[in-house]
């Protein structure tokens, strides 16, 4: 899974106000090719709002927190609850000289400014967002982080809206440092889980190496490749990674990759050349023959079976 990504929308709104968004392909377009699967966000840089997904009861957000919806949910942003919601897309307008589209919106009362924007990722499907809920909240005013975030987003925003082209880049890594920054802090603030990816992220070497082997699952990692990027020695590495997840780092990126292809295979109709590229398998005959080593078929026979046994 590899994310990309930036920050699309200003808005400004004033109480009372009440819109429904979900993002669309289209305002992910001027940013990456098309997403298989989208993750959205919302920064709130003043004010506060609610925030609801259906079956959940309303969230309060502040000033300094961030929203992350990992599936892109459907989702109402108000001043108030029982307020009647505005489609979001009705409202936006062009930014001006091609810089960050705008909302204005609302009754003139007490101000609420958001930044919005999305991550997209190249697969449909991934076992890291599987594990997560509908919405994650990251309280980035708890801390010295709140000046840097809030800076460093504001700094992106005004570049991108001035037209430097490496503002784009720039709010997409730093929407994705945030991203795995509050999956680290969910898995942190939950009791402990059977499922090993959930206990690895509690801890915060390992959790950095599964967020970064979930993030681009079809890297040609190596366990130097990782620990390089922990900034720990190999031996040291491979040794926490075991203890914590229960197997080597290569087993387990092995294993993450053909469960992801599994689902793949399952719920969608993707090629098997295509699947097997995007979980990072640069043959069909390797993915082949890895998928057969693990499930005891080759994938073509494994997908027939499943659809057989759904009828």
């Amino acid at each position: 899974m590899r994310l990309t990504g930036g920050v699309f929308l200003e808005a400004e709104f004033t109480a009372p106000w009440c819109i429904s968004s979900k993002i669309a392909p289209e305002d992910c377009r001027p940013f990456t090719p098309e997403p298989r699967h989208i993750i959205g966000f919302h920064y709130i840089t003043a004010g506060r709002c609610l925030l609801k997904v259906d079956g959940q009861q309303p969230m309060v957000v502040e000033r300094g927190q961030l929203i992350v919806l990992p599936r892109n949910d459907e989702h109402v942003l108000a001043s108030a609850s029982n307020l009647r919601p505005v489609n979001s897309h009705h409202l936006i307008q062009p930014g001006p000289d091609g810089g960050l589209a705008r909302i204005v919106y609302g009754g003139g009362g007490e101000p609420t400014q958001i930044l919005c924007g999305f991550l997209g990722s190249d697969v449909p499907y991934n076992a890291f967002i599987a594990l997560l809920p509908n919405v994650l909240k990251l309280d980035a005013a708890d801390g010295a982080s709140a000046i840097w975030i809030e800076s460093n987003f504001r700094f992106a925003a005004r570049e991108l809206a001035r037209g430097r082209a490496h503002s784009p880049a720039i709010l997409a890594k730093l929407a994705e440092l945030l991203f795995m920054e509050a999956v680290r802090r969910y898995f942190t603030s939950q009791p402990p889980l059977d499922s090993s990816l959930a206990a690895g992220m509690r801890d915060p070497i390992v959790g950095r190496a599964l967020g970064l082997i979930h993030g681009q699952i079809a890297r040609r990692w190596t366990t130097e490749d990782l620990a390089r990027e922990i900034a720990l020695s190999r031996s040291a590495f491979a040794e926490r990674f075991t203890r914590v997840i229960g197997e080597p780092p290569m087993r387990y990126i092995v294993r993450q990759r053909l469960e992801q292809a599994s689902a793949q295979l399952k719920e969608s109709a993707d090629s098997i050349a295509q699947i097997a590229y995007d979980v990072g398998y640069e043959s069909e005959v390797a993915f082949n023959r890895a998928f057969r080593r693990e499930y005891g078929v080759p994938p073509a026979a494994w997908r027939r079976g499943h659809a057989a046994r759904q009828v």
